[in-house]
C-alpha cells in the first residue's frame, strides 16, 4: 500500500477517534454539570418512598446503591416497597401516599413508572424515576438520565419539576368497563399490542429493542381490523371514521423511542394526544413503505408520509378524546402492557395531572 494512502487513512482515524472522544468527553461534562447544579439545589427533608420492582436483574444493587447515596446526601427518611404479582405500582404508591411519602420513586421500567403514576396522578405529591428497564421510554423522553443511578436520583431527590398529561384507555366491553387504565408514552390496539404480547422476554433481556421487531415479523399478514373511530378534536368538534381498515391504532402522549420519531407532533403536557391510524397493502413493500414513512417523520420531524410512499397509510390526529368499535375484537396495550382483547374502547386524557422530577428547573 503507498506511504500516502496509509498516512492519509491514519489521519482520517486519528481525526474519527477525536470526534467520537470529543463527543464523549461534552456529554460527561453535560451530566456531571447537570448533577453538580441539582445536588447545589437547597432541599429539605422529605419522606421518600422507593417503589421498586425486584424481578429487574439489577433490583438488588440498586436499591444498595439508593441507600448509600441517600446516607451520604444525608437523606434520611426513605422506605423500600416491592412490587409483587398482585401488587402493582399503583397499591404501592396508593400504600405510601398512606404512610406519609412526600415523593414516591419509581424504580423499574415503563410498566412500574406506569402503574405509580396511575396512583400519582392528581395528587399534589410528585413522583421520581429510576429507570431500570429495558426501553425506559417516558424517562428517556422526559430527559431523565438513563444508565445511570446516581444521576437519575439527584434528578428524584431535587425540586425540579413538569406537570405532564397522563393518557387513559378504558375497554368499555370488559369486566370493568368504568376501569381506567394509565398511560404515558403509547396505548394501542391491534398490530403494535400482537408484537408486544408475543415478544420473549428472555430475548428481550438479551438482544432489548430487537427482540420487538423479531415478534413483529410473526404477525406482519395478520388480519387488519374494521371499525369506527370517533376522534374528539382541539376545538371540540367531531372527527368520525366509519368501517374503517387498519392495521394498529395508537393514542400517544409521547412519541419518541430510540431511533424513532412516531408521533413528531406529541407533546406530553399540551392536554391533547396525538392519535395515529396505520395501515399497509402488497404484503412486505407495504410494511417496507410504512418503515420509509417513519424514517422520513424521524429526519423531517414533521408528522408527515414519505412522498415516494405508495403502499402505506399513516393518519395522524390530535384530540383529547376517542372512541372505537370494532367488528371484530383486538388486543389492547398501554406502554407495553397487554390488557386484553376488546372491540370498545374509549381514550382520554388529564392535563397535566402528574409532577415528575425532571433535570429541568421547577415550573
Amino acid at each position: 500500500m503507498p506511504k500516502s494512502v496509509v498516512i492519509t487513512l491514519c489521519v482520517i482515524a486519528i481525526v474519527v477517534i477525536a470526534a467520537v472522544a470529543a463527543v464523549l468527553i461534552m456529554r460527561a461534562r453535560k451530566r456531571w454539570l447537570m448533577v453538580q447544579k441539582l445536588e447545589a439545589r437547597d432541599d429539605d427533608q422529605v419522606r421518600y418512598a422507593f417503589v421498586i420492582n425486584p424481578s429487574k436483574p439489577q433490583a438488588a444493587s440498586v436499591r444498595i446503591r439508593i441507600e448509600e447515596y441517600c446516607r451520604d446526601k444525608g437523606i434520611q427518611d426513605i422506605r423500600f416497597i416491592d412490587t409483587q404479582l398482585d401488587k402493582d405500582g399503583s397499591v404501592c404508591a396508593e400504600e405510601a401516599l398512606r404512610d406519609g411519602a412526600g415523593v414516591v420513586v419509581a424504580v423499574g421500567g415503563d410498566g412500574t413508572v406506569r402503574t405509580v403514576a396511575s396512583a400519582m396522578a392528581g395528587t399534589d405529591h410528585a413522583m421520581g424515576i429510576v429507570p431500570i428497564g429495558t426501553g425506559n421510554l417516558f424517562a428517556r423522553n422526559m430527559g431523565i438520565p438513563v444508565g445511570d443511578v446516581d444521576a437519575a436520583l439527584a434528578v428524584a431527590t431535587s425540586h425540579g419539576s413538569s406537570h405532564v398529561d397522563v393518557g387513559w384507555m378504558s375497554l368499555r366491553d370488559g369486566a370493568e368497563p368504568d376501569r381506567k387504565h394509565a398511560f404515558l408514552i403509547i396505548a394501542g390496539i391491534g398490530f403494535d399490542a400482537l408484537m408486544i404480547d408475543d415478544t420473549d422476554p428472555n430475548l428481550k433481556k438479551t438482544v432489548s429493542w430487537l427482540a420487538y421487531f423479531i415478534s413483529g415479523a410473526k404477525h406482519l399478514f395478520a388480519p387488519k381490523y374494521t371499525g369506527d373511530i370517533t376522534v374528539i378534536r382541539p376545538d371540540g368538534s367531531a372527527q368520525i371514521n366509519t368501517s374503517v381498515s387498519f392495521r394498529t391504532f395508537m393514542a400517544g402522549n409521547c412519541g419518541e423511542i430510540p431511533g424513532f420519531s412516531l408521533m413528531p407532533n406529541a407533546s406530553y403536557d399540551d392536554g391533547l394526544l396525538d392519535f395515529e391510524l396505520i395501515d399497509t397493502t402488497a404484503g412486505l413493500f407495504g410494511w417496507a413503505n410504512l418503515l420509509g414513512d417513519v424514517m422520513h417523520q424521524t429526519i423531517t420531524r414533521k408528522a408527515n408520509q414519505s412522498p415516494l410512499s405508495t403502499n402505506s397509510t399513516i393518519v395522524q390526529m390530535q384530540g383529547s378524546r376517542s372512541d372505537i368499535r370494532l367488528v371484530e375484537p383486538a388486543l389492547a396495550q398501554v406502554d407495553g402492557d397487554i390488557l386484553g382483547e376488546t372491540k370498545h374502547i374509549q381514550v382520554t386524557v388529564d392535563h397535566q395531572a402528574l409532577c415528575v422530577r425532571v433535570p429541568q428547573e421547577a415550573d
